[in-house]
């Protein structure tokens, strides 16, 4: 499934990277980063366009499915969980969204589920926006940087180190988080 809906948007070139990047943040079960790649194996030398489309269309797409989960999601959820759980999920969100957005905007997790989730626990959409331009642009943009200095060889690099790559950017990502995140108490405190 994911290769055929890859490619029914790689028929539209650019506009269809566009498109899926767009549809993936509320909708598409498929990833842009896989016509991404692809566009840029065909053609290094446009790779940072390539993630710069993909970049705007996921970001443009974002309020989107952080409207749905405001609007449809709460609904859905009260209907399906007990109150004291969905208190307690609103609870965590609160507490650890900006990790869980700026991580998840990263990582190969379906950025609808972060986006239509912060809209069902009333997560604030500017602080979605900007962990998401965070998150999505060091996604989409190391895929660039790569093609673009790296031509096809980038391809074996992305098999090869992905899957360390994406942990350790991950891992960093969190640690800068949890740092941040501790220094903004702490200045809380004393003041």
């Amino acid at each position: 499934m994911f290769d055929q809906i890859t490619q029914a948007f790689m028929h539209y070139g650019i506009w269809g990277l566009f498109g899926l990047a767009f549809l993936d943040s509320f909708i598409v079960p498929v990833p842009p980063f896989f016509l991404q790649i692809a566009m840029s194996l065909i053609d290094p030398s446009a790779a940072l366009r390539y993630a710069t489309v993909a970049f705007t269309g996921s970001i443009l797409g974002a309020p989107i499915g952080y409207m749905l989960g405001k609007w449809l999601g709460k609904p859905i959820l009260k209907k399906i969980l007990p109150e004291k759980w969905t208190a307690l999920a609103t609870e965590q969100f609160d507490k650890n969204g900006d990790a869980a957005v700026l991580i998840g905007s990263f990582t190969p997790i379906p950025f609808k589920v972060f986006t239509i989730l912060s809209g069902v626990f009333n997560y604030s959409l500017s602080k979605l926006m900007l962990f998401a331009i965070l998150g999505r642009g060091i996604k989409f943009y190391l895929i660039g940087i790569l093609f673009h200095f790296y031509g096809q060889h980038a391809k074996k690099l992305l098999d090869d180190y992905l899957e360390i790559s994406v942990l350790s950017i991950g891992i960093f990502i969190a640690l800068a988080w949890l740092i941040w995140n501790r220094r903004k108490k702490k200045f809380a405190q004393h003041q």
